[in-house]
Order: structure tokens, then sequence, then C-alpha cells
């Protein structure tokens, strides 16, 4: 028998796509490929979930001069147009979603805590993070996607298979920030995470 699996979307949000304040080339299109994805494969899945990042205060996450390393310009502001889901993706069939990032710099899905509708600033500490609710569902795979390969779907990726889970990124439904991700996926594989196009 198949091990039960989960699709983990990360960060398709319209600042991470064109003309966000934080846009990563191709995220539009990364967008439209997971909701085509989405509409052949959600029924292989046990679970699909979605990330956001929902930023209330991040303290030094944010930065008038950021470095682009560890600050960035203000992006995904809770509640504002920028956190919203990207147009292009289909968040019809999403089981769940998870705010990660509220107070701090959050770059792992496995930060994140699923959202509690209503509350506009997006508290969710005292909610499932993402990994209590995989577990309770008996999930043992996940395949991640999303915005960027080389930073929150690496970070989810990298603590996905380190809490246990089998781990795949499906690189061609992902939009990256470097030109050359040789790194990202060396460290992915040095991990155990599967790569797949």
């Amino acid at each position: 028998m198949d091990a039960s699996r989960a699709l983990v979307i990360v960060d398709v949000q319209n600042d991470f796509c064109e003309g966000g304040s934080l846009a990563v080339e191709g995220g539009a299109s990364a967008a439209s490929r997971i909701s085509s994805f989405l509409a052949e494969h959600a029924a292989e899945y046990d679970a699909i979930v979605t990330t956001q990042d929902w930023h209330v205060d991040p303290g030094d996450h944010f930065s008038e001069h950021p470095d682009f390393v560890d600050s960035w310009p203000a992006h995904c502001v809770a509640g504002s147009p920028g956190a919203e889901f990207h147009p292009s993706l289909d968040v019809a069939g999403v089981d769940a979603m998870f705010r990660k990032g509220q107070y701090a710099a959050a770059y792992s899905g496995f930060e994140g805590h699923l959202a509690q509708y209503g509350d506009a600033a997006g508290h969710a500490d005292d909610s499932s993070t993402l990994d209590e609710w995989l577990r309770e569902r008996r999930i043992q795979a996940v395949d991640v996607v999303g915005i960027a390969t080389d930073y929150c779907v690496k970070a989810t990726a990298l603590d996905a298979a380190h809490a246990g889970y089998s781990t795949r990124v499906l690189t061609g439904l992902c939009a990256g920030i470097a030109q050359d991700l040789t790194l990202t996926y060396r460290d992915l594989e040095t991990a155990g995470v599967t790569l797949e196009s």
C-alpha cells in the first residue's frame, strides 16, 4: 500500500509573483502550473495544504535597506492584497491553510499554524502546526511546490525530511530566485529529499 501523501503548496502569494513587493520571476507561471497539476492529480493526494507568509510585525525581517539574505522589503503584510494567494492558484480543493511569520522571520511551512478564520490579524499560535495536522491524518509523505525554490520551498522540504516524512520537491512546479539552483538542489538531495521535474 502506498504511503499516504500530502501536497504542500508554499507561499504562492501576490507579493512573491510579478508585480509584488518581493517578486520572483516565474511566480505567476508557477501558480498556473500548480493549478493545472491539481486539476489532473488532486485525487492522488490524501491532503492538500497551503502556506502563507503572514507578517504582522516580523521585526528586522523587514528593512528599508534590505540585504536580501536576512532582511527583505516589506511583503505579505497580514490582511493586505500582497498576502493573498495569486489569482492563478486554484485553492478550491485545499484542505487547510497554514500561516507563518506573524512576529518573526519564518521560511518553513513547518513554522506555520492553521489559519483561524475571523481573526483579521491572523493570530494562529494556539492552533495546530503543519506537522501536528499532517500526523493527525497519518500522512507519511509530502510533495512540496511553490515559491521560492531556494528559500521557503527548500526550508519546508528540509523540515519535512528532518521530521521523517518521505519528501519530494516537484521542481517544475516551483519558482526560484537564483538563476542557478544547483546548490539548493544539492542541499535538498543531501538531506534525503527527492527531486522530480
